[in-house]
């Protein structure tokens, strides 16, 4: 179950969800297929302006997003193709949305959950 969380300038973020929304689900099923869209879930965090800071100066082209996905994605032959190909599909989703002036500060950072460690309703996740 990929789940997306992204912190980005609320200035840039105001105006624009729908439309990330969509290109950040599509990014993802371009990756997993179509048989993530359902399970795809994100959040937009808008961060005021002042809020984010690089070098210990405040800046408003730094966007972050973190992506939980199952451990065992890791521990695939192509483990690696898959990890970038999410990286720059999800970096492409959020510069054709906002601007490539974003595409330097666009990190993307995937994140393991063992399968044991994921939770729906209180329950294990399928």
């Amino acid at each position: 179950m990929p789940h997306l969380t992204v912190h980005l300038p609320e200035d840039k973020l105001a105006g624009n969800e729908s439309e990330l929304i969509t290109a950040l689900t599509e990014a993802i099923v371009g990756v997993y297929g179509e048989w993530a869209r359902d399970l795809a879930s994100i959040r937009l965090s808008g961060v005021p302006a002042g809020r984010f800071a690089q070098g210990g100066k405040a800046v408003d082209t730094t966007i972050s997003l973190l992506m939980g996905v199952r451990a065992a994605a890791f521990d695939r032959p192509d483990a690696a193709e898959i990890t970038a190909a999410l990286a720059a599909a999800l970096t492409d989703a959020i510069t054709d949305v906002l601007g490539e002036d974003l595409r330097p500060g666009t990190t993307v950072e995937l994140v393991a959950s063992p399968q044991e460690r994921t939770f729906v309703a209180g329950a294990p996740a399928p």
